[in-house]
């Protein structure tokens, strides 16, 4: 979608914000009054001087990690298929924007990070494009930013670096597409395939949908254009490129376009169409959707492993209530078979361990919840809050018995729970056994923190590559309320098993505390909150459920027996992909499936439940609180 996403904020202030920004930064462009931050000719010109001064190739073995950064490439050496190569990228602190053009090798088996540093190397950029062939990585095209943001200069140089001597080789070439960032490349046999793309000239933003070929043998250009009548995809930039034998698939994008009001704003638009080339005859065709596709997203992340491609992440923008805005980061995976053409969410075969893992979480989030000290004693919705607590362990069993003969460990865990919640006005206070006692409240549980679930948090604009059918997950961005931040965090999924993410690198900002899981911003323990923010995360995660399949969505107040009763066809469908089982033995996979989803959203559902009861009870005792201060007002 190209590289910047829309914030949370109100909408019509946030318009009037960002049309006098846009205004303001548009006169200063025209009127030619730049700060020294904003001379992207005299910062380049400074980068270049100081990469004359460089003689000869230096490698520093063993550095620190890249700093967090988004928009970078990450590939696979295709010389060691155990090494990742990452190239540029930017960061952005909140304040200013930093463009890199630095290039890091990572062995995967020892985890260290060289630094390689050359002569003759391209300058700063991110949004760029990076494909691997032979000895060599090629680079084409990307943007660098200014500090203040305030500033454009977009790429059209082609570089290729060798990978055995480190040396970079900039190829001027004639017939080179023009200069962009947010394209796509892609190789083709010997031949790499460019398009899309966006420009900013500063006036305005344009957006490509020309197609051009590199020819890694002739080391030629060719521009293909349309034949007359012919299907073509729009123009957009962000979307996805997935090469499978002689087809070339196209996902998704962003693209923005002038509205025709009086105003002249632009408007954002999210493609979620899918397009198929033919590299032999250069032909497109519309793909149909089939199976269980996702919902329109930008800023995802997609690459290819055998006969499926696989996408992760992305942000949608969306209206909760009124006027109120906010971006949803997700983390989710999905798998497209490039075959059959046919898309399923990719759920992991977590073990029945991991299910205990994850319900000795909710436990721990429920007893965090109950040490909340709070004032009242108003009882009125305290059975639906209880229920919470003790629902489980009678689901668990009896459905056990009739689906699965499930063995678990849920029942022994349960039966140490004898928390009862009570939601008063103020917020929530616990209560145990009748009794009001701080050390009855103490669950005999393990350290919650040992058993966090691993799992990367939602994100934009990630890098993903897959190297001996193992998934690598780097980087990308993510906002918390309306702070951005950037990752520099790397993950890894074994595509064989498809059990359990992987943490190599942890984030260095604690991103776990900051950021939670799946979509950031509504994840979390309940707190005593306002009404105004009570009612907005209650919008926050009713929309957020609301953007999952609801064949893979409980609904607030279904048991796990009525989830996987409504839902089962499609838990078996899942699990089909991993195992091919078929019978009893599908029948319980699916049900695992169904069982792990179920309670890695349950601690949102009882979340929104418990904030549904406050707030009703809020609404309540809301009329009696005005006819009192009306009587006291008489008196």
């Amino acid at each position: 979608m190209g590289k910047k996403t829309k914030k949370p904020g109100k909408g019509k202030e946030k318009t009037v914000k960002k049309t006098a920004k846009a205004e303001e930064k548009r006169a200063r462009r025209e009127t030619k009054k730049l700060s020294p931050e904003d001379d992207i000719d005299a910062i380049l010109l400074s980068i270049q001087k100081e990469e004359a001064k460089k003689k000869e190739v230096h490698i520093e073995e063993n550095v620190a990690a890249p700093s967090p950064r988004s928009n970078c490439t990450l590939n696979i050496n295709p010389l060691k298929d155990t090494e990742l190569i990452l190239y540029g990228g930017e960061f952005y602190n909140g304040n200013k924007t930093f463009v890199y053009g630095d290039l890091y090798r990572f062995d995967i088996e020892k985890q260290e990070w060289k630094l390689i540093s050359s002569p003759n190397s391209p300058p700063p950029r991110s949004a760029h494009q990076a494909v691997a062939w032979k000895n060599y990585l090629y680079i084409f095209g990307g943007e660098f930013t200014s500090p203040n943001q305030e500033r454009f200069h977009h790429y059209k140089d082609f570089w290729m670096l060798d990978l055995k001597t480190n040396q970079w080789e900039q190829l001027n070439l004639k017939g080179c597409p023009s200069p962009r960032s947010g394209h796509r490349m892609v190789l083709y046999k010997h031949k790499l395939i460019v398009f899309g793309g966006f420009y900013d000239t500063l006036r305005e933003v344009r957006y490509f949908n020309d197609l051009y070929v590199f020819d890694l043998d002739q080391f030629k250009w060719q521009e293909i254009k349309p034949r007359p009548g012919a299907m073509w995809p729009s123009a957009r930039s962000g979307f996805q490129f997935s090469v499978y034998q002689d087809e070339i698939f196209l996902y998704g994008g962003y693209s923005k376009e002038i509205s025709s009001d009086k105003n002249s704003s632009e408007k954002g638009n999210v493609h979620s169409d899918m397009w198929s080339l033919d590299p032999r005859t250069w032909e497109w065709n519309k793909v149909k959707k089939s199976g269980m596709p996702p919902g329109p997203r930008a800023g995802f992340s997609m690459c290819v492993h055998k006969r499926r491609a696989l996408l992760f992440g992305g942000v949608v923008d969306m209206e909760v209530e009124g006027d109120v805005m906010m971006s949803l980061f997700l983390d989710e995976l999905y798998g497209f078979q490039l075959d059959s053409r046919r898309w399923y969410p990719l759920e992991l075969r977590k073990e029945k361990s991991t299910t205990k893992k994850l319900f000795s979480i909710y436990v721990a989030q429920l007893k965090k919840i109950s040490e909340q000290k709070c004032n009242g004693d108003d009882k009125a919705n305290s059975t639906e809050a209880e229920e919470l607590a003790s629902n489980d362990k009678d689901e668990k069993s009896e459905y056990d018995e009739e689906v699965c003969d499930m063995e678990s460990n849920i029942d022994d865990m349960s039966q140490h729970m004898t928390i009862s919640m009570t939601v008063d006005d103020d917020g929530l206070s616990s209560k145990s056994d009748g009794k009001n006692h701080e050390s009855s409240a103490k669950l005999d549980l393990p350290n919650s923190d040992l058993l966090e679930i691993v799992k990367p948090c939602g994100r934009i604009n990630s890098c993903m590559v897959v190297g001996r059918d193992t998934l690598y997950l780097y980087g990308g961005m993510m906002e918390v309320k309306d702070q951005e931040i950037t990752l520099d965090d790397l993950y890894s999924l074994n595509l064989s098993k498809l059990d359990e993410w992987k943490c190599i690198i942890p984030g260095s900002k604690d991103e776990s505390v900051q950021m939670g899981d799946a979509v950031a911003l509504i994840k979390g323990g309940v707190k005593n909150l306002r009404r105004k923010e009570k009612r907005a995360r209650i919008d926050q995660i009713r929309a957020s459920l609301g953007l999952s399949d609801s064949q893979r969505t409980p609904m607030p107040g279904e048991t796990l027996r009525d989830f996987y009763r409504r839902t089962n066809l499609y838990w078996q469908m899942a699990a089909h992909e991993h195992t091919q089982h078929t019978g009893k033995e599908l029948r319980k996979d699916g049900f695992d499936l169904a069982e792990a989803r179920y309670r890695e959203l349950k601690p949102i559902l009882d979340e929104l439940a418990i904030l549904e009861a406050e707030q009703k009870a809020e609404e309540a005792e809301a009329p009696e609180t005005s006819s009192r201060k009306r009587g006291k007002k008489k008196k």
